[in-house]
C-alpha cells in the first residue's frame, strides 16, 4: 500500500468508480456482500449516480499512485427523488465510500472535510447524509460535526451546519 494519497475533483468520467463506492458503502457490514448488481439496481442507490455530473453535483476522489481508493460526493435531489438522507429542498445529500484496505487511514475524513469546505464555499448552509445504525462511519460523522436529526428503521439521518 502506498504511504500517501491525494484528493482530486471528481469528473463525469468517474461515474463508474462512484458506483463502486456506492457498493462499498452499502456493504459496510462483515459477512457476505450484497451483489454489485443488486445494489446498483436499487432505485434508492441509483439516484446517487444516475446522470452523474449534472448541475450541482460535486465530488472528490482519493487517489494512491494510479489507484482510485475512495470518493465522496453530494447531490441536491428533489423531494420526488429524495434519497435516504433527504432533509429538505436545497440541502445536498452526501455519499461516501472508501475501499476496505484504505479505511481507518484518514481517507474518508479528508474526503468529508474537502466536500464540506466546498459546500460552505458555494454558500450551502447544511449537508445531510444517512447512515445505518452500527456502521463504524457514524463515529467519523459525529466527530466532523454531523448530528442525528431523524431516526428511521435501522438508519439515522444526520445533518451538519456548514455556516
Amino acid at each position: 500500500m502506498p504511504e500517501s494519497w491525494t484528493l482530486r475533483s471528481a469528473s463525469q468520467a468517474d461515474g463508474v468508480f462512484l458506483g463502486e463506492m456506492v457498493v462499498e458503502a452499502a456493504n459496510w457490514r462483515p459477512g457476505p456482500p450484497r451483489p454489485r448488481h443488486d445494489v446498483l439496481a436499487d432505485p434508492f442507490h441509483r439516484r446517487y449516480l444516475a446522470g452523474w455530473m449534472r448541475p450541482g453535483d460535486v465530488g472528490f476522489v482519493a487517489v494512491a499512485g494510479a489507484e482510485d481508493i475512495g470518493a465522496a460526493w453530494y447531490r441536491t435531489l428533489p423531494r420526488i427523488e429524495s434519497g435516504f438522507g433527504y432533509v429538505g429542498s436545497g440541502v445536498p445529500e452526501l455519499i461516501i465510500g472508501v475501499k476496505p484496505l484504505w479505511r481507518s487511514h484518514g481517507v474518508g475524513r479528508a474526503l468529508l472535510r474537502r466536500l464540506c469546505e466546498t459546500a460552505r464555499a458555494e454558500g450551502r448552509a447544511r449537508m445531510s447524509l444517512s447512515v445505518e445504525r452500527g456502521n463504524f462511519a457514524q463515529v467519523l460523522y459525529r466527530t466532523e460535526g454531523f448530528a442525528v436529526t431523524r431516526s428511521g428503521i435501522g438508519r439515522d439521518t444526520m445533518v451538519k451546519r456548514l455556516g
